[in-house]
């Protein structure tokens, strides 16, 4: 087991940049891809992750400490400290059993594909920490290990199935065939699809919003370099960086924005050999099936919407934490909620108004689940010793943690909880709700009218 685990350790040392190709050259070899092709596929999605990753971090670095000085500025202080998902993944994998769920997540997977349940193969092996998470903060609940693989093998389950529902929408707002993103935080659809329902039947929410139909509205200012100077500069002024710090900060947020779609090209340009190549060779061996490639979610961070939706709810985000009772987390490490703008898109289709009203109504969502879920993660912290000056008594979370509800309601449900196991009943059907729902929408390009078009004509092509 030991051999193992250093074995694991050491690949994911290499980061996801590394290890996650590696897995797609394997693959593209399977599929009879040839080396050549197979290994240049490989080394190209390496350097879309990587630059992807770079130009997010330089994003977070420059959004964190303006979201920190507005927070600052007002005089909060609360007690549960934010690491963000890079402290709770460090955390995770110190756990003894973090190693096994690469078995459970494999499994689960090989399985619902031999007997046709999915059409999704989950290759983002990087993220196996996430039902690692779910399995432990189950296991510090309930008390029992086995309600926490149970749990942890739900998640791989609804993760395929979300790679599922999503991927005609992703492939449409990609370019990139036969490819899906099988990262949890896509379970904020659930809980946002009643309101987004709510939202089909009032014209108003049913004209393209999309970064594309603004630039016959609004012009030179829906450019993505234009809309980031613009939203860096006002959060600039919000923190009260001054006329100097607030045009860094602009330019910061436009250089970011203006990056997104350069890099997520690279995304298509290495996935699409790799996924014609999985096409013929599954044709070959099983009629009428197709295999959609399951990754992480950065393919979609090539939209400019997730960044828009994420960097303007920064504020609201911070806002929440200061007015509503017992919440106990300064979102900081995790002010961009991704699980928002992520689900947000895919559900809505890249609809910016959408996206916004619903990232206002459910961010209290994430602040009480993080304030909920402080004391388990500080729990497995002192467990495990992998925070660094972790002080006994004191609380860590992670402020946008993805699926809070699921892990929670979950967890509450095997500790016998009534209420929960209810919760646990109304998330499920939700999530049968939101299959049908997405294999019914029409892709995103197709799905809302232009403003030109009548209202009549709105309500009845939404219907």
């Amino acid at each position: 087991m030991q051999i193992f685990q250093d074995v694991v350790n050491y690949i994911l040392g290499l980061g996801s940049a590394v290890f996650v190709p590696l897995i797609i050259l394997l693959l593209g070899l399977l599929a009879g891809m040839k080396f050549k092709k197979a290994f240049v596929s490989a080394l190209t999605l390496g350097i879309a992750f990587s630059g992807m990753s770079m130009v997010i971090g330089y994003m977070s670095n420059a959004v964190s400490p303006a979201s920190e000085a507005l927070a600052t500025n007002t005089g909060i202080n609360l007690p549960a400290l934010d690491l963000g998902w890079t402290g709770a993944a460090s955390i995770t994998w110190s756990w003894a059993y973090a190693f096994v769920f690469f078995a459970v997540t494999i499994g689960v997977n090989f399985v619902m594909l031999a007997l046709n349940w999915t059409k999704t193969l989950n290759v983002d092996m990087w993220n196996v920490w996430g039902k690692a998470l779910t399995a432990y903060l189950v296991y510090y609940i309930s008390g029992s290990l086995v309600a926490g693989f149970i749990t942890a093998g739900i998640q791989v389950v609804l993760e395929l199935k979300l790679g599922d529902m999503f991927q005609k929408h992703i492939q449409d707002l990609t370019g990139i065939p036969l490819v899906t993103v099988t990262h949890f935080m896509t379970s904020a659809a659930v809980l946002l699809l009643p309101l987004n329902m709510l939202m089909d039947k009032i014209p108003f929410f049913n004209k393209r919003a999309d970064t594309n139909a603004l630039k016959k509205k609004i012009g030179i200012f829906s450019e993505n370099s234009v809309m980031g100077f613009i939203i860096g500069l006002g959060l600039g002024f919000a923190a009260a960086y001054g006329v100097s710090g607030s045009l860094n900060l602009a330019i910061q947020v436009a250089t970011a924005l203006a990056l997104f779609p350069m890099i997520s090209k690279l995304f298509m340009q290495s996935l699409s050999p790799l996924a014609d190549a999985m096409s013929e060779f599954i044709k070959k061996r099983f009629k009428d099936r197709e295999v959609y490639i399951g990754l992480d979610w950065p393919i979609l961070a090539g939209r400019s919407e997730v960044w828009v939706t994420a960097i303007l709810l920064v504020p609201v985000f911070i806002g929440y934490s200061i007015i509503l009772p017992g919440n106990q987390v300064l979102p900081l490490a995790g002010i961009i909620n991704y699980s928002i703008a992520v689900g947000g898109l895919l559900l809505t289709g890249g609809n910016l108004a959408r996206m916004l009203v619903l990232g206002v109504i459910s961010m209290p969502i994430y602040l009480y689940s993080a304030t909920y879920l402080a004391p388990v993660l500080s729990g497995l912290a002192e467990e495990t010793g992998a925070v660094e000056g972790f002080k006994k008594g004191q609380l860590i979370t992670w402020s946008s943690i993805e699926g809070p509800e699921f892990r929670i309601l979950f967890a509450e449900a095997f500790n016998r909880n009534v209420l929960a196991i209810a919760g646990c009943v109304l998330f499920l059907g939700l999530f049968f709700l939101l299959n049908r729902y997405m294999n019914n929408a029409k892709v995103p390009s197709e799905r809302y009218v232009e403003e030109t078009e009548t209202l009549s004509e709105a309500v009845s092509s939404n219907s």
